[in-house]
């Protein structure tokens, strides 16, 4: 696929929209770079600022660690393209993200991913277990739904929403994973704690022997705990440091 004009992107958008576009780029290479894509089946997506329901979701067939700000799609809520690009868009993918977009305009970034981990989790019935300090952090934001097919039913719409509540953190049953935020680094900072936690369960239980779960008392106190380790910063804390990482392997989704 050839890539749209940097300059001619660029040139067209505002300045929050170019900086919204170089971290909702970043954020596609991080999760290449972690093992989380699905060659080209998942999805992030980051609501543009302004008056406007638009949103940035990656070019359908591109690789994540192909992915610039430029070569990104601007949508609607119903995937209609509203700016010129050649690249098409996944319908399957934005269903679920526009009704998340559409339900919570304290949402910024939706994450999603179809990690080994993340589905094998996703399969047991219940679901992300309290056993590593990773999963109580989850567990302070959390909601499940039930598997209904391949995303295209716009009719799911109001069960996945009505399901993820004003949670931050989203199981979808054996189907992946799910994170939301009010920036891109809030989103992927949720994933990384929450494909941490799917990660530690599955080698906990092929260890074998029975698992020691987080007492209730310490569970009820994780969303303040966590705003204590990351200073009230949330994902902005370790963003930063994030960008740097790329910027010295390979700079090129700023394009």
């Amino acid at each position: 696929m050839s890539q749209p004009s940097n300059d001619r992107v660029r040139e067209s958008v505002s300045e929050q929209e170019w900086n919204l576009r170089v971290d909702l780029a970043a954020a596609y290479r991080l999760v290449a770079k972690h093992g989380w894509d699905d060659l080209v089946f998942t999805h992030i997506s980051a609501r543009v600022p302004g008056p406007d329901h638009h949103f940035l979701i990656n070019p359908y067939g591109m690789m994540f660690d192909e992915i610039t700000a430029s070569s990104l799609v601007k949508v609607d809520l119903e995937a209609n393209k509203v700016m010129n690009s050649p690249y098409p868009v996944n319908p399957a993918g934005f269903v679920i993200h526009s009704a998340v977009h559409a339900a919570r305009p304290d949402v910024q970034c939706v994450m999603h991913t179809h990690t080994v981990n993340g589905v094998a989790v996703s399969a047991q019935a219940e679901g992300v277990l309290p056993i590593s300090q990773q999963s109580i952090f989850a567990l302070a934001s959390i909601g499940y739904h039930d598997y209904e097919g391949v995303a295209l039913n716009e009719d799911e719409k109001p069960r996945l929403v009505a399901d993820l509540g004003s949670n931050n953190f989203f199981v979808l049953r054996n189907h992946g994973l799910l994170t939301c935020g009010p920036t891109v680094a809030d989103a992927f900072l949720g994933m990384y704690v929450l494909e941490s936690a799917c990660a530690i369960q599955i080698s906990a239980q092929a260890g074998g022997g029975d698992l020691v779960h987080i007492p209730d008392p310490i569970l009820a106190g994780a969303r303040a705990q966590a705003e204590q380790v990351t200073m009230n910063l949330g994902g902005q804390l370790v963003w930063p440091g994030l960008l740097r990482q790329l910027d010295r392997l390979d700079s090129s989704y700023r394009d």
